[in-house]
């Protein structure tokens, strides 16, 4: 088989049973699926009919910024192209994805591989979550109110490490306008805080 063929069987596996946002993020109340999910979902499958994924890291960005606390804390953007391989024909398809993660320590980078393939994976064999996908049923503004996305963790994080108005300003300055609505109380718990 070659790889669009293996590619095309192990979504058709994981379709079946999809995987369910089944873990929570406490600090913003927001439902997700964490990497070793998807991990477990598609290990047996992707071994079963031979599919090999290779990482490639073509760009590693790493920003430091200290926090009001004065710890560091590292944002890390990574570029990862994935080689999706068949092991029967050696055919392959190249997957690039970008990946980003924060952490106080050592781990940013790991983090930020992570989320690659995790959107990677996502994105290339489709796999839905639990539940009714049917986005005809779902109210999209009820849903950018409660749920947090990860891409705005990544915001929420750079206006928390913010330690005056100026820099709260350039920071808000920068994140997209669809993300403004999932962290404008974030901001303005910041703005409140460096008001005092």
């Amino acid at each position: 088989m070659n790889v669009y063929q293996v590619i095309n069987k192990v979504m058709a596996d994981i379709n079946k049973t999809g995987i369910a946002k089944g873990r929570k993020n406490l600090q913003q109340n927001y439902a997700f699926r964490g990497i070793d999910d998807v991990y477990n979902a598609l290990s047996s499958s992707m071994a079963a009919h031979g599919l090999v994924v290779l990482p490639r890291v073509l760009s590693r960005d790493v920003t430091e910024r200290t926090t009001k606390s004065g710890t560091s804390l590292f944002y890390v953007v990574v570029e990862v192209e994935f080689d999706f391989v068949s092991s029967e024909d050696g055919s392959k398809h190249v997957v690039r994805t970008i990946g980003e993660a924060m952490d106080s320590a050592d781990k940013a980078t790991n983090k930020a591989m992570s989320a690659a393939y995790k959107y990677a994976a996502l994105q290339t064999f489709c796999i839905p979550t639990e539940g009714d996908n049917d986005s005809e049923n779902d109210n999209h503004e009820a849903t950018l109110s409660v749920a947090m996305t990860e891409d705005a963790m990544i915001y929420v994080a750079q206006i928390q490490a913010c330690e005056d108005m100026k820099t709260l300003g350039e920071v808000w300055a920068e994140i997209p306008a669809d993300i403004k609505k999932l962290v404008a109380k974030a901001k303005d718990a910041k703005k409140a805080e460096l008001s005092k």
